[in-house]
């Protein structure tokens, strides 16, 4: 069994994905998707997304970090995939998933699952652009408005020669709205002989038994559900392992917020950075009452050292 952590754009960046995967349980993460048009991109611009990519591809936790990329022309997209291997991922993955209509309306994401054969394309293009030895691997949606695709688009993708297929399942046109159609991952399993992952609305340990059991699959790839409750992939490894399940608790995830503010406040602008944790402590709220007091204090500030004051850190005080 594997567990991922999603690539999730404008919310897991390194600084996340540094917190999240020091918690335990997951196996592997990714990238948010890097979009590639017309033009091969610079080194800095992969290191942008994945500073990971200049220790080893690795997070500090040691937890190994995957390439994902996002577009529509095959030649270019395997001409920066094979940038990428230089750069030191083990891994590309294909984005054939995100909804954003930003995105789509440029010809990237899950509007390309209503082009199979351009899906082989891309994948077959890839795979030959890249050493032998870098897996290639897709993340695709059930289809654009309806899921009786899915079938030819994974087909697709497997015989392009992608080594895996994690399948969010829900179409492009159902956005986040619940349920996720777990019941069309074993449809998908059965067209390809490659491993499907499972993906969408696994919350808790009991979603994660329900979707294993509707699905029919071990491997997963957790995107909000980690977000919300850090240690789900923690409690899902002790679960599948027939150990104890201890939730985290507040006192645990409190240093690992202050962290992730330090990172923030290290990293980005002073205007971006109580933005990222007011989000991160906005989806916490799901799960954490201390978050929704703490989340209702920050609200509206925006003065850095108020809010590191909030959260429990020592402030240097003016003279």
């Amino acid at each position: 069994m594997q567990i991922a952590l999603a690539p999730m754009e404008g919310l897991v960046d390194n600084i996340l994905r540094d917190v999240l995967t020091r918690v335990g349980g997951i196996d592997w993460c990714v990238t948010e998707f890097i979009r590639i048009n017309d033009q091969l991109l610079t080194p800095a611009y992969f290191h942008k997304f994945g500073p990971e990519l200049l220790h080893g591809a690795r997070t500090a936790s040691g937890v190994p970090l995957r390439v994902q990329l996002l577009g529509s022309d095959p030649v270019c997209l395997a001409e920066n995939a094979a940038l990428a291997c230089e750069l030191g991922s083990e891994v590309i993955d294909l984005n054939f998933g995100c909804p954003a209509k930003t995105v789509n309306k440029s010809r990237g994401g899950a509007v390309l699952l209503k082009e199979p054969e351009l899906l082989n394309q891309i994948v077959e293009h890839v795979r030959r652009a890249v050493p032998a030895h870098i897996p290639v691997t897709a993340k695709m949606r059930l289809g654009f408005d309806s899921p009786d695709g899915s079938l030819v688009c994974a087909t697709a993708l497997a015989e392009g020669g992608a080594e895996h297929i994690v399948v969010h399942a829900r179409t492009k046109m159902d956005g986040y709205k619940p349920p996720a159609h777990w019941e069309w991952i074993p449809r998908v399993q059965e067209v390809v002989k490659v491993p499907v992952f499972a993906n969408g609305d696994i919350w808790s340990v009991e979603d994660w038994r329900r979707c294993r059991e509707i699905s029919g699959v071990e491997d997963i790839m957790l995107g909000r559900g980690l977000v919300s409750r850090p240690d789900l992939a923690r409690q899902i490894a002790a679960a599948r392992a027939g150990e104890e399940v201890i939730e985290m608790s507040w006192a645990e995830l409190l240093p690992l917020i202050q962290d992730f503010w330090l990172q923030a406040k290290d990293q980005m602008t002073a205007r971006q950075s109580p933005g990222r944790l007011k989000q991160w402590l906005a989806m916490l709220t799901r799960n954490y009452p201390e978050a929704v007091v703490l989340f209702t204090a920050l609200r509206r500030e925006t003065e850095l050292d108020q809010v590191s004051r909030l959260l429990g850190l020592p402030v240097a005080e003016a003279a």
